[in-house]
């Protein structure tokens, strides 16, 4: 069941998106001509940010992220990428 209402929010948030993005494309061109169009451009880009973020942390596997953080990582060296 847990399943199916990630599914959907995935959903949800593709769509947002998207609606986001036709807004964006509505206001580029007036983005620069008024004040308040360019205040609401700059928060359309911020809201479309914080979509994608949380589109992106929808798709990552719980366990696996855990995982990576118990697991020590070995720092690369400079000198690694030459030898």
């Amino acid at each position: 069941m847990k399943e199916v209402v990630e599914v959907n929010n995935k959903k949800l948030l593709k769509k947002r998106i998207q609606q986001t993005e036709l807004q964006i494309k509505r206001l580029t061109a007036n983005a620069s001509k008024s004040d308040v169009c360019e205040d609401l451009y700059n928060s359309l880009i911020l809201q479309k940010a914080v979509l994608k973020k949380q589109l992106e942390d929808l798709e990552k596997n719980p366990i696996v992220e855990k995982f990576k953080k118990i697991m020590p990582r070995r720092e690369k060296l400079i000198c690694d990428y030459f030898s």
